[in-house]
């Protein structure tokens, strides 16, 4: 459910999507192609398309039964998009801080817990846990979902996080992941013979 604000109209996320259809999803529907490249449920894309917030390859995307073709050019007006209620602080949720100033916070982030709130997760996530130890980030970042994250780590990946504690910094750390000027190591540990 969304959260209401102002004269009763639903936060927006404000982020324009353009993807490309994958192959994957070449002959899905446009409202189930929406909803997976948003993150959003397939009720709030349906919502989207009828408000006109979806183009198809420049077209406004009338309904969202049409079928998409692998490549099709996907647009969705990130305005159109309510933001789900804020994440809640809890206590409950493990990570380990290795180091903090007054404008980062790196945490070693473990394999197994998901980074931030999203559809069918909304506790136990980093996000929640930092909620609960530093307040002040829900103010932090242009998504109230994902307060602080400047980029990601998969659910069951472990590793070392950045988490922005200022606007400025937050900027300025995606500014520097965007232009790959952030350096980034990745080991893998494989255990048997992959397929």
């Amino acid at each position: 459910m969304s959260e209401r604000v102002g004269r009763g109209e639903p936060e927006r996320r404000g982020r324009p999507l353009m993807e490309h259809v994958p192959a994957a999803l070449a002959g899905e529907r446009v409202d189930r192609v929406v909803a997976l490249l948003a993150d959003v449920s397939r009720s709030v894309a349906v919502a989207v398309i009828a408000d006109g917030g979806v183009r198809v390859d420049g077209a406004v995307a009338t309904s969202g039964k049409v079928r998409l073709a692998e490549g099709a050019l996907v647009e969705i007006d990130g305005a159109a998009i309510p933001v789900d209620a804020p994440p809640q602080a809890d206590a409950e949720v493990g990570f380990t801080v290795v180091h903090e100033d007054d404008d980062v916070i790196v945490v070693d982030k473990p394999a197994g817990l998901v980074v931030h709130p999203g559809p069918g997760r909304r506790e136990g996530t980093l996000v929640n846990g930092l909620l609960h130890r530093y307040p002040e980030l829900a103010r932090v970042g242009d998504d109230p979902a994902r307060p602080g994250i400047v980029h990601r780590l998969d659910a069951g990946s472990s590793g070392l996080l950045v988490v922005a504690r200022t606007a400025a910094a937050a900027a300025s750390l995606v500014g520097q992941f965007s232009a790959h000027t952030a350096g980034r190591r990745y080991d893998a540990v494989v255990w048997g013979v992959p397929d």
